[in-house]
């Protein structure tokens, strides 16, 4: 028998540390080879760790929230004969003389013994009935009549807007009892009336409470967020934008579009609008490095699609968009998302993008301020489309689809009159579909 001490192996290249997510395995567990054992976090990516080894779990290092270097151990294994060569280096030979109890040893672990209390069962949440035997009766209080408490209860009473001359007492002399409130409360009680009049019916305080520690990707989100609210200064700029013309459009495609095509949403004409105004403002189309002050603008468009997933915010990312027809688009949209939905998105996935749209889907909103995803200098928001009243050219009012663009840019690289005019570039496009699918 030898043990194999496992250290949390490279997870990426220029990774240095990782934070615990979840492990899956628990001491005492038999594991093998490949097994994944463990989920631990990397930048904005879930990282799956496998066993190296079969064994039985002696010990695992490391709870979820922990962020650990490299190279840490995190789990001891008890391996059977020889450890595998390609990871002897971690393995140490059990050694037999640890589980030979001295005289002194044993006789502290029997006080201990002695000593430790013994357990007891966790009392049932049912409240214990009432004894049938003795049952108490409430005391009959006349019209009027001031209802007796102590001081503390009148404080609850008080605190939780019951009127004390409702409960029966059944403490001496008609007194009202905290066992009286509570079971008033328990079973749903009544308001005092603030006006004089009727009391009405009540619902009982909600006193609980729950701490929940923040871990692994709501953790990064934090992180990141506040250090891009901290870092850059924000300027948003908002327009409207008709998609009438834009929604008959896709409309059309659709009910064309070949059984292997993927059906079109809003979103693969946003980023082809997008792609197609960037070149005219390349510092929207870049990352800034705020310790060296360097701005990097790129040709290629890598945009981030921010997605709602059940594990959080994860922004997968669009490579070279510019590459891609808007069939293509929607493909890759629909694929990341699941991707990002289904936790099963790449590392290469979730990072390298130079620009970011985000929506909050149909419920949209009618104004947004977005967070910028740092190192970028912009980020694009989608709020919700409505069908709204608007005055055409000959002055009658029609009903048009309205969407608003909330966008958020880095005002050390953005001037506020570049943002309009970028937003405004893409309204342009958006606004007459056919200019998308030209040049």
């Amino acid at each position: 028998m030898s043990q194999y001490k496992y250290k949390l192996p490279d997870v990426g290249e220029g990774v240095v540390e990782a934070e615990i997510v979840e492990w899956h395995i628990k001491e005492g567990d038999t594991v093998t080879e490949d097994q994944h054992i463990l989920d631990v976090m990397t930048d904005k990516a879930t990282v799956e760790i496998p066993c190296a080894v079969n064994g039985k779990v002696k010990k695992i290092v490391g709870e979820p929230g922990e962020v650990i270097p490299v190279g840490t151990e995190i789990l001891i294994i008890d391996v059977e004969g020889e450890v595998p060569d390609d990871v002897e280096d971690q393995a140490e030979p059990e050694a037999k003389d640890a589980e030979v109890d001295t005289p002194d040893e044993t006789e502290k672990k029997d006080s201990a013994k002695r000593e430790a209390p013994e357990p007891r069962s966790e009392p049932k949440s049912e409240p214990a009935p009432k004894p049938a035997a003795a049952p108490t009766t409430p005391a009959v209080r006349a019209d009027g009549e001031k209802p007796l408490a102590s001081p503390a209860v009148r404080k609850r009473a008080l605190e939780a807007d019951i009127d004390l001359a409702a409960i029966p007492g059944t403490g001496p002399a008609g007194r009202v009892t905290h066992e009286d409130l509570d079971d008033f409360i328990a079973a749903g009680g009544r308001l005092a009336s603030k006006a004089g009049g009727s009391a009405g019916a009540s619902k009982a305080p909600r006193t609980g409470t729950e701490e929940i520690k923040v871990i692994g990707l709501r953790r990064k989100i934090a992180e990141n967020t506040a250090k891009s609210k901290r870092t850059i200064p924000h300027i948003t700029y908002v327009d409207e934008i008709d998609l009438t013309a834009l929604e008959d459009l896709r409309a059309h495609l659709n009910a064309s579009k070949r059984d292997d095509q993927t059906k079109l949403t809003i979103m693969p004409f946003l980023v082809q609008a997008l792609v197609k105004a960037l070149p005219e403002f390349p510092q929207a189309n870049a990352h800034f490095d705020t310790d060296n002050s360097v701005l990097t603008q790129y040709d290629a468009v890598h945009c981030g699609i921010a997605a709602a997933t059940p594990n959080g915010l994860m922004v997968p990312v669009i490579k070279h968009a510019e590459t891609l027809d808007i069939w293509d688009t929607a493909a890759e949209v629909k694929r990341l998302g699941n991707a990002a939905k289904s936790g099963k998105a790449s590392k290469d996935e979730l990072s390298g993008s130079t620009i970011t749209i985000t929506s909050l889907g149909a419920l949209g909103g009618i104004v947004t301020t977005p967070v910028i995803n740092l190192p970028e200098t912009a980020i694009i928001g989608v709020n919700k489309m409505q069908t709204l009243p608007r005055y055409d050219e000959a002055g009658r009012l029609v009903p048009r689809k309205i969407m608003n663009l909330s966008s958020s840019f880095d005002h050390r690289i953005v001037d506020g009159y570049e943002a309009a005019q970028l937003v405004q570039k893409m309204k342009a496009l958006l606004e007459n579909p056919a200019t998308l699918f030209m040049g």
